[in-house]
């Protein structure tokens, strides 16, 4: 059975989640249609980055609320692998792009690598149970 704290934050991550497709396809198709110019298009540019930011402190809550220490400990150890693992390719990916290696990426992809590290870091957590 899931914890309080658990069930708070996959009902976050899911209200979040849609939120932030909705808010992406909807900023794109007002950028490719020409609708959002001048200083307006500074902030609608951000909302998509909103749900993401929300989607953060989810998981910070999570890990604050959750009351049973070993899956604290879990993901705790998940985030720190995610972490690692975004920090890592990002500083690998700029100094290459420095020295005109490999094409430039955007700064959002850091983001995207650190959710996917969120995987590697569930599997490093099965890893380590199946060792002990």
């Amino acid at each position: 059975m899931r914890s309080v704290a658990a069930r708070r934050y996959n009902r976050s991550v899911l209200w979040l989640s849609g939120a932030y497709v909705v808010l992406l396809l909807g900023i794109s198709i007002l950028f490719k249609r020409n609708l959002l110019g001048g200083p307006i298009a500074y902030p609608a540019a951000l909302l998509p980055a909103l749900p993401i930011i929300g989607i953060f402190a989810a998981i910070g809550r999570f890990i604050a609320e959750e009351t049973d220490e070993y899956q604290r400990m879990l993901l705790i150890r998940q985030t720190l692998v995610a972490t690692g693992f975004a920090l890592t390719v990002a500083t690998v990916w700029g100094f290459l792009e420095s020295f005109d290696l490999i094409g430039h990426a955007d700064g959002y992809y850091v983001a995207v690598l650190w959710f996917g590290g969120l995987g590697l870091g569930s599997c490093v957590n099965r890893w380590w149970e199946r060792r002990a």
